[in-house]
């Protein structure tokens, strides 16, 4: 997966510059999507004067165990607090590791998660974690602003998933972010304030290391 050209030299004043002119050729290349619409391109259209013969199910194989987790090793703590939602004991432990500019991420945070939350999370038999991996510098902006939403974390990212085609790919990420974290409750200044943290900026992205 490549990143956008930012690198570590991402200082403090120019996350806010480079997000007006984030491409979503970054996310494409990070959600690994062009090989997917290169193959579609290839198909040709059926005759629709020749039947189409049924579908022949395909047989599936389970792929093997590739080894056990270390459940201490994953759990140490990190840079940033976890952010989680269920009970600490619950006997099954969800980890997610996503991307707000990734469009699968997305769509299980609005298709998947809901369900997934209301029978196990809210009923006390699994705890979920969600770990910033951020994908671009505009996934790392998104991640910034939930973490400064403090307790309203889960509220922003929620937000953040639903609302991706407006902020993803747009001309002028910074203002299509501002826009919606004003809603949230930011002004301009808490909001500059915030994507200006550069300890914040290495935190967020202490995760892919």
């Amino acid at each position: 997966m490549n990143r956008a050209p930012f690198g570590n030299s991402l200082s403090r004043r120019n996350l806010l510059t480079a997000l007006a002119a984030v491409p979503a050729v970054a996310l494409l290349a990070a959600c690994s999507d062009s090989g997917e619409e290169a193959k579609a391109a290839d198909v040709k259209p059926a005759n629709p004067s020749t039947p189409a013969k049924p579908a022949t199910p395909a047989a599936v194989q389970v792929p093997e165990a590739q080894g056990t987790v270390d459940m201490a090793e994953l759990l140490k703590p990190g840079a940033l607090p976890e952010k989680q939602l269920g009970k600490d004991d619950a006997k099954v432990t969800i980890v997610e590791y996503a991307s707000m500019t990734c469009p699968h991420c997305a769509h299980f945070a609005m298709t998947t998660f809901p369900e997934l939350k209301t029978k196990y999370i809210d009923t006390g038999k699994a705890r979920y974690i969600l770990r910033e991996f951020p994908f671009d510098p505009s996934a790392e902006a998104g991640f910034m602003l939930a973490r400064c939403s403090k307790d309203n974390y889960f509220a922003m990212v929620d937000v953040l998933f639903k609302q991706q085609p407006s902020w993803v790919g747009v001309n002028n990420t910074k203002e299509a972010l501002l826009q919606i974290s004003k809603l949230a409750g930011f002004t301009q200044e808490s909001f500059e304030s915030c994507l200006t943290d550069q300890k914040l900026l290495d935190d967020v992205r202490a995760v892919q290391k």
